[in-house]
C-alpha cells in the first residue's frame, strides 16, 4: 500500500503515485547493439519541497535472470510545476548529461529531451523520449533514444513492482 507524505508539495501531486522504490526487470535493443535483457530499481525520494530526487540504477542478466554485470546509473531531480508541468535533469554515469520537459496526469508522465551535452569521452546521445505508466500498481516504462546517428526509436521498456 501506498501513503501520501505528510509534506507533499501541492506541485508534486501528479507524480506523487512514483515516490518509493520500485524493482523489476526489462529488456533492451538497438540497431547498433546485440539485445539485452536488465534487472532495475528506480528510487524517487522527496522531502517537503517542489521535486523528487530520482536514482535508477541496472544491471545486465542473462536468460535465466542471473545478474552478469553492473549496468547504466543515473541520478537526478524530478522537478513539478504547477499544472502538472515537469522538469527532470539528469546525469547519467557514461557522461550524458540531459534537461527533459514533460507533463503528468492520470498516473502517466511523458518527458522529451530538450538539451543533451556530454563529455569529451561518452557516447553520442542526442534526443530522447521517456513515457512512464501506473499500470496496475506498477511502474511500467519505455525510454526512445536517438543515439550514434540513428534516429529516435525504442530502446528500452520495462515493468517494475514497488518493493
Amino acid at each position: 500500500m501506498f501513503e501520501l507524505p505528510d509534506n507533499l508539495h501541492p506541485d508534486c501531486g501528479p507524480i506523487a503515485w512514483l515516490l518509493g522504490t520500485w524493482r523489476g526487470n526489462g529488456h533492451g535493443d538497438y540497431p547498433t547493439i546485440e539485445k539485452f535483457e536488465f534487472g532495475q530499481e528506480l528510487i524517487f525520494t522527496h522531502d517537503g519541497r517542489p521535486f523528487f530526487h530520482y536514482m535508477a540504477r541496472a544491471w545486465l542478466v542473462d536468460a535465466e535472470g542471473q545478474k552478469i554485470r553492473e549496468g547504466a546509473i543515473e541520478t537526478g531531480f524530478l522537478r513539478a510545476r504547477p499544472e502538472g508541468k515537469v522538469e527532470l535533469v539528469l546525469t547519467h554515469a557514461s557522461g550524458v548529461v540531459e534537461v527533459w520537459y514533460g507533463e503528468a496526469e492520470g498516473g502517466k508522465l511523458d518527458l522529451v529531451t530538450d538539451a543533451v551535452v556530454r563529455t569529451e569521452s561518452a557516447k553520442e546521445v542526442t534526443a530522447g523520449k521517456r513515457l512512464y505508466g501506473n499500470v496496475e500498481g506498477d511502474l511500467l516504462y519505455a525510454y526512445d533514444m536517438s543515439a550514434v546517428g540513428q534516429a529516435l526509436q525504442p530502446h528500452l521498456w520495462a515493468r517494475l513492482q514497488r518493493a
